[in-house]
């Protein structure tokens, strides 16, 4: 959520910024309640001191014998404008902050401009494409040759855009899971933790699905429940309503978790494999850092997602999100996009982000420096580290073989007792 100070002091940075970012929002009416806040504000504090002030002199005049019942009248009357008055400021705020929560966050400068993915600007590479001898397979044909990826029998217990993983598959999955945390809590510094996958609606607002993405979630029906979208969501509210001592930051957590997604308005995109589903898993990295050093901090973030990639030898490149494709609370994100040879394309396997301290306002997650009187908000920071199932496509892509087998990347050979093949010999 944006400093509402920012929207009063600033409004043509903020009206800019959501023209950059193509964001529908009707700033102005936010604008004049705002201004209809303050100015209320200012009449009821007025108010409240002429209250006083005639309590006191009603107070006086019964002690000295006097009638006070004209001014005892006038002090009902200001009680009941105030009132009123505190009753109407009350629904402006609850209007005010229904507005705040629509409005993204503004883009870092550093952020290009553009309107979609078409203008995302390529960063790096790293490693190469495989050349093949053969036209590669996409991945959902090699996982069903070998009876890893089971789609009917998903769509029996489930519905569509659901998969079962059976024996290598579902070991390879596990493998990824371990090797992954592994790297990034003995390597990276992060502590791991496991959260519900089950939040409630506070949760949800505090990270920025709620309002605006309800659709994009499940909601568990007659509850205030909902499935995560991300780990993010429950990382992230670990520190809700929590300041911090400085001394902590910069603060990393990681947590393997499904996700659930309802996929609106992707009806026709990737309906084959699991490159698009409802439920998938992903290991999340998430940081508390230091408003001072955030972008370092994400650049940091970074690195940490790739390492994964380097290790598994993936030949990927990082991307920079325009701002016409940058997610709603972001003010900066990378994207790693992994090269796919079944789709002959690089696709997104990770998006590191840095809210600065959108998501921080909203959660009220703050710190506290030494000897400082007033505590201040952190950034948050979140990145995967990596998505589970789409690490999966690209190993089965990049290192399909010509019988038909999959070589197992070295790094991950210990997690399979020392397996060199797929399917398992």
């Amino acid at each position: 959520m944006l400093d509402s100070k920012l929207l009063r002091t600033h409004p043509d940075r903020v009206r800019e910024a959501l023209r950059q970012r193509r964001a529908n929002v009707d700033l102005d009416a936010l604008i004049g309640l705002d201004e209809t806040r303050r100015r209320l504000t200012t009449e009821v504090e007025t108010l409240k001191a002429e209250r006083n002030q005639a309590s006191q002199e009603v107070a006086q005049m019964k002690r000295r014998g006097e009638d006070a019942t004209a001014r005892t009248a006038e002090l009902g009357t200001l009680s009941q404008r105030i009132k009123a008055l505190d009753e109407e400021l009350a629904m402006i705020d609850r209007q005010l902050q229904e507005l705040l929560l629509t409005i993204p966050n503004i883009p870092h400068a550093s952020v290009p401009q553009g309107e979609g993915e078409t203008d995302n600007v390529e960063v790096r590479r790293w490693g190469t494409p495989p050349q093949f001898a053969f036209p590669p397979k996409e991945h959902w044909e090699i996982g069903t040759a070998h009876n890893g990826l089971d789609f009917e029998t998903a769509a029996k217990i489930a519905g569509s855009r659901f998969v079962l993983l059976r024996g290598w598959a579902a070991r390879l999955e596990r493998a990824l899971i371990n090797f992954m945390l592994d790297v990034h809590t003995q390597e990276h510094g992060y502590t791991e933790v496991l959260p519900p996958v089950i939040v409630n609606r506070d949760s949800l607002v505090g990270t920025g699905q709620l309002p605006k993405f309800e659709e994009d979630l499940f909601h568990l029906a007659g509850t205030d429940y909902y499935l995560i979208p991300t780990a993010e969501v429950p990382v992230t509210n670990i520190f809700r309503d929590t300041t911090l001592e400085e001394a902590v930051l910069p603060l990393g957590l990681c947590a393997f978790t499904p996700c659930f997604r309802s996929e609106a308005g992707s009806y026709g995109k990737d309906t084959k494999g699991i490159i698009r589903q409802h439920q998938f898993h992903k290991v999340e990295l998430v940081r508390f850092v230091h408003p001072e050093r955030s972008y370092a901090e994400l650049e940091l973030l970074v690195t940490h997602a790739e390492a994964i990639l380097q290790r598994l030898e993936l030949p990927y490149r990082v991307v920079t999100l325009c701002t016409g494709d940058l997610g709603f609370a972001s003010a900066k994100t990378y994207d790693l996009e992994v090269w796919l040879p079944g789709q002959a394309k690089y696709r997104e396997i990770s998006s590191c982000s840095n809210f600065e301290d959108f998501q921080a306002r909203r959660a009220g997650i703050r710190f506290r420096s030494p000897g400082a009187k007033k505590s201040s908000l952190v950034h948050t920071l979140n990145g995967s580290g990596l998505a589970v199932g789409r690490t999966m496509v690209a190993i089965l892509e990049n290192y399909q073989q010509a019988d038909g087998t999959v070589r197992i990347p070295t790094a991950l050979q210990p997690y399979l007792g020392g397996a060199t093949t797929i399917p398992f010999a």
